[in-house]
């Protein structure tokens, strides 16, 4: 079955530069295995990264032993629903792609919250 994004339409490839995704295929696609639920395809912004970072996820520095480059403003990447939930409160939400964004999302935020932030 094709993955569904929040739009009900085929769930489109968020980056492959940087490589995102649980399965690191570019797409916020999800199954049990992702205990994390990265299902939001989001815009990445210096007030995002910060925050992640104060969080404890440092989405920055680079990690050559896991293949991961570190995230810069402007990159795409598939982040945690809630994560990104926990950003919309702080009010440092960054913005998505909806047809990038994965219909689970859904699950625990609404269509309209990720709407009023949308980047397409």
């Amino acid at each position: 079955m094709t993955a569904r994004n929040v739009l009900g339409t085929e769930l489109l490839p968020c980056s492959y530069d940087p490589l995102t995704g649980f399965y690191r295929d570019g797409c916020c696609a999800t199954d049990a295995q992702d205990h994390g639920t990265h299902v939001v395809c989001a815009r990445m912004t210096r007030e995002f990264l910060d925050f992640s970072l104060a969080q404890g996820n440092d989405l920055i520095t680079p990690r050559p032993e896991h293949r991961f480059a570190g995230l810069k403003p402007d990159d795409r990447w598939c982040l945690c629903v809630l994560r990104w939930r926990e950003a919309l409160t702080e009010g440092v939400v960054p913005p998505v792609y909806l047809k990038s964004t994965h219909s689970k999302a859904l699950e625990r935020v609404s269509l309209d919250q990720l709407q009023a932030h949308a980047a397409d």
